[in-house]
């Protein structure tokens, strides 16, 4: 089932998205990543950023977790966290 909500980027996500945030329609994280990845299509750099990023869904990190597993929530919320310097 497609859920609708909010996509967040941070630092150079948010560079590279050139928005703070977005809307997803997806059923899932792959699902919202790769239209994030269509949507963005223009600008490579995008892609290459959601490469070395982690993500938190809902206030939950998904670490390691296969994508196409982690199942989003009407209302809810993608942060997309780039490595920060420092840690």
């Amino acid at each position: 089932m497609t859920t609708t909500g909010t996509v967040r980027y941070w630092a150079a996500a948010k560079a590279a998205a050139g928005t703070a945030e977005e809307p997803y329609a997806a059923a899932t994280l792959a699902e919202a990543l790769d239209a994030a990845r269509a949507a963005h299509a223009a600008n490579p750099e995008f892609a290459r950023v959601l490469l070395r990023c982690s993500f938190l869904v809902d206030g939950d990190p998904v670490g390691t977790r296969d994508h196409g597993a982690v199942s989003l929530a009407e209302g809810g919320t993608v942060e997309v966290l780039p490595p920060f310097a420092g840690g």
